[in-house]
């Protein structure tokens, strides 16, 4: 049997991660999708709490340096906030884990991170909505709307609410651009 690596490991548990949320991740439960044993991990990590911690690094480069990096290479800050809202639509499904992470953060002692990511998102949002000429303070609350919005849609998802056909990814992500960008409130 070939050695897993720590990121086999980290691999292996943001998959379950993403598929069920934090609580599945479980040394037993890794190792068992390995086919490791759980003396290979203990190799690499000194504890569960470690591995969670991989785990949300990892998340926050996918999810949001990611997100950011590729949105920043885009034209104007309305094309920039159009791509940006795409992109968060069309991979909802990727992020599975993040459906109930919000809700699980303080129990799984990620509170920091998603409360550290959750601000870089809605200051990111917000820096946008400034470019497009909001003032400081409406650009925060929109971009804070949005951030919400997206939590909730995937909360309400996880907890067995299917959107149908009318709410298709093209009709959500001009719902975002219209609730961020509506001229009559500038």
């Amino acid at each position: 049997m070939a050695r897993v690596s720590a990121d086999d490991w980290i691999d292996a548990a943001y998959r379950l991660f993403n598929a069920t949320g934090l609580s599945a991740v479980r040394v037993e439960a890794v190792a068992r999708d390995l086919g490791a044993t759980k003396g290979s991990f203990y190799w690499h990590f000194a504890d569960r709490a470690e591995l969670v911690a991989a785990v949300m690094a990892r998340w926050e480069r996918t999810e949001t340096d990611f997100v950011i990096d590729l949105v920043e290479r885009q034209g104007t800050p309305e094309e920039r906030l159009a791509v940006l809202y795409d992109v968060i639509v069309d991979r909802m499904g990727e992020r599975g884990g993040e459906r109930t992470l919000y809700i699980t953060a303080r129990e799984e002692a990620v509170d920091a991170v998603v409360g550290r990511v959750t601000e870089r998102r809605v200051a990111y949002v917000a820096s946008l909505l400034e470019s497009v000429g909001f003032d400081a303070d409406e650009a925060r609350r929109r971009a804070a709307a949005v951030v919400a919005a997206v939590i909730g849609f995937q909360q309400l998802a996880a907890g067995g609410w299917r959107a149908g056909p009318r709410v298709d990814t093209h009709g959500l992500t001009s719902t975002l651009l219209r609730m961020t960008l509506s001229p009559d409130e500038r």
